[in-house]
């Protein structure tokens, strides 16, 4: 444990220099929030609903960061550590590349964290959203897609040669699922044709997931994304874990 917080201090310290993951999973997302909530304020989501248009993307909002450090922050460090031949230094010392890389993974689950809390504070105290659905189910529903990004990411690092193909098949996963799965661009504003092709998305099905928790939805109504979501952390961490490569 010592050596994990220990190792967990220097990582973190070398992330915030980069400030990249700042501005792309804490500061986007509350931007995104104040957006939404000037131009939609407190009106409702529909014709007839009893929920705003806030509460209804505050689940879209809170995968932001998810994405961020877990699609395209984590491959990048990962290659590039094995790029540099870290990983493979790590092998002779007591200490081993898995904690290597659980604290990695650590650091993008607090970025995550401390975006969901920020845009959470934000909605609640300039916007007055109110989470209409109950907080376990939700935060159990925003690790499950946490995990099931970060093990997408955990994959795309893992397998790739270098850093610049790393960057390119994050970039690949990480754009499309940024503007066209809801996390920024509303689904419910997009076009139907533009709707079925998000719906391919993996998180997509998470932001449903997502949604239906802080709205206190009917689980039954998102079954089948609660499935995707389980079936994706566990193909793409097993498939990780199988062919990672630590040089």
């Amino acid at each position: 444990m010592n050596k994990f917080l220990t190792m967990l201090k220097t990582e973190l310290k070398l992330s915030f220099r980069g400030m990249d993951m700042i501005i792309f999973a804490v500061c986007m997302p509350v931007v995104v929030v104040i957006l939404l909530g000037i131009i939609y304020g407190g009106k409702p989501a529909f014709d007839g609903a009893d929920y705003t248009f806030l509460e209804q993307s505050f689940g879209a909002v809170s995968t932001i960061a998810v994405c961020a450090g877990g699609v395209m922050g984590l491959p990048l460090v990962i290659s590039d550590y094995r790029q540099k031949k870290i990983l493979k230094r790590f092998k002779i010392t007591p200490s081993s590349p898995v904690l290597l890389l659980s604290v990695q993974v650590a650091i993008y689950m607090i970025y995550s964290l401390i975006a969901l809390v920020l845009i959470y504070l934000v909605s609640v105290l300039l916007f007055g959203m109110k989470l209409q659905g109950a907080f376990l189910p939700f935060m159990g529903a925003f690790f499950l897609v946490m995990i099931s990004m970060f093990s997408i990411g955990m994959l795309v690092g893992g397998v790739s040669p270098n850093t610049k193909i790393a960057s390119v098949l994050a970039s690949l996963l990480y754009f499309p699922m940024l503007i066209f799965s809801g996390a920024t661009l509303p689904y419910e504003v997009m076009p139907a044709v533009l709707q079925k092709l998000a719906d391919l998305l993996p998180l997509t099905q998470g932001i449903k997931l997502l949604k239906a928790a802080s709205l206190g939805l009917p689980a039954e109504n998102v079954m089948a994304s609660l499935a995707v979501m389980a079936v994706i952390a566990v193909v793409c961490g097993g498939v990780s874990i199988r062919f990672f490569k630590w040089e």
